[in-house]
């Protein structure tokens, strides 16, 4: 029995891997993934929620380079390796976006950045605070290699830091939806009678309410935020995993080993997750996967609405809505680069879908 178990995730798992697009997708979630857990430490913005605003530099192409002056500040980090490394940096230091600069007399001579052919303001710095080796990184040259957002922040950090929310949301929601889903389909499926008959009016209920719809009325009654989004979206997603377990549970407590299995006493419990819920979660892990794709697009939308994550945390469905207007201003790529981010971690969730949907299916 054992081998025979062992044999058939072999054969899954060899005809998955000679599916290009499934291994693709794959492979493109899992770096997906790498990205933001480690989005800190890839971002150019390293402070908190890449949050750092330069005005001055507002609405840039994508490879747009400044000087930039950055004036250290008397106040102390104390943050730990590890709290900058996932959760960025408390920034005490002042940017200020500049065209030109001299050093003269220990003071430094300095013009601030001006858009449209305008001349900035001539400001100067004392430098007799500074150290030599402070003085000569006191200037540098900044690239923003996806450009700036309408506030002036790197587009490319805010992206990384983003895709936190979309790659997590996926997780947790899913994790919800099981928790619930395989628990009242596990019961409706095993024990039927009336108790089926609750339960399946809870989902026909459930299921009538449109997601959206649902969705916002949970946010609004657990509060804006990051962590009751997840909820939310998690809530709502759990009535097709348990209509798909009821009716794979209902099938196979027929079978003959359940019935062996009750022969020998064992508990209702044991029974389902011992015995059934394993032989019947192959279509449970294809409707994850498509549970992970609209999770995403859910939480998009939410932040789209601005119900979803708060600024000024990073989302990809927030930065379309604070920029989609631009798409008839002539710079359409600030709502292009964060819509074409979703678009591939869904289709990457979606092809895995039915990658995995083919390898399981043990007619083929």
């Amino acid at each position: 029995m054992i081998g025979k178990t062992q044999s058939l995730k072999q054969l899954a798992l060899q005809k998955f891997k000679h599916n290009f697009w499934g291994v693709f997708s794959f492979c493109f979630i899992i770096l997906v993934g790498l990205v933001s857990v480690f989005a800190y430490v890839l971002a150019p913005d390293h402070s908190q929620h890449a949050n750092q605003m330069h005005l001055s530099v507002h609405s840039k192409r994508p490879g747009f380079t400044v000087k930039m002056l950055t004036v250290p500040s008397q106040i102390k980090n104390r943050q730990n390796f590890i709290d900058k490394v996932f959760f960025g940096t408390i920034n005490t230091e002042t940017e200020i976006p500049i065209s030109k600069s001299k050093i003269k007399n220990n003071t430094l001579l300095y013009t601030e950045y001006a858009s449209d052919g305008l001349i900035g303001e001539e400001k100067q710095l004392d430098l007799k605070a500074f150290s030599v080796s402070e003085i000569s990184e006191l200037v540098s040259p900044k690239t923003f290699h996806l450009g700036t957002d309408k506030y002036g922040r790197d587009v490319l950090s805010r992206v990384l830091v983003g895709a936190r929310i979309s790659f997590f949301i996926g997780f947790v929601a899913v994790f919800i939806s099981l928790i619930i889903g395989l628990s009242l389909g596990s019961i409706a499926g095993y024990y039927g009678g009336k108790v089926d008959a609750v339960i399946m009016w809870v989902i026909n209920v459930t299921w009538s309410i449109p997601t959206l719809l649902l969705v916002i009325a949970i946010t609004l009654a657990l509060g804006k935020g990051f962590w009751q989004v997840f909820i939310a979206v998690g809530l709502t997603m759990w009535v097709e995993v348990a209509r798909v377990v009821r009716g794979q549970i209902i099938s196979a407590k027929e079978m003959q080993y359940v019935t062996a299995a009750r022969a020998l006493g064992y508990t209702d419990y044991r029974i389902i997750t011992k015995h059934i819920l394993p032989n019947v979660m192959a279509p449970v892990i294809v409707i994850c996967a498509a549970n992970f794709a609209s999770a995403i697009l859910i939480e998009s939308g939410l932040s789209f609405l601005g119900i979803g994550a708060q600024p000024p945390m990073a989302s990809w469905g927030a930065m379309i809505k604070d920029h989609y207007n631009y798409i008839i201003l002539g710079k359409p790529y600030l709502a292009i680069i964060p819509g074409f981010c979703i678009m591939s971690l869904v289709m990457a969730f979606m092809l895995i879908g039915n990658a995995l949907r083919d390898a399981l299916d043990v007619k083929n």
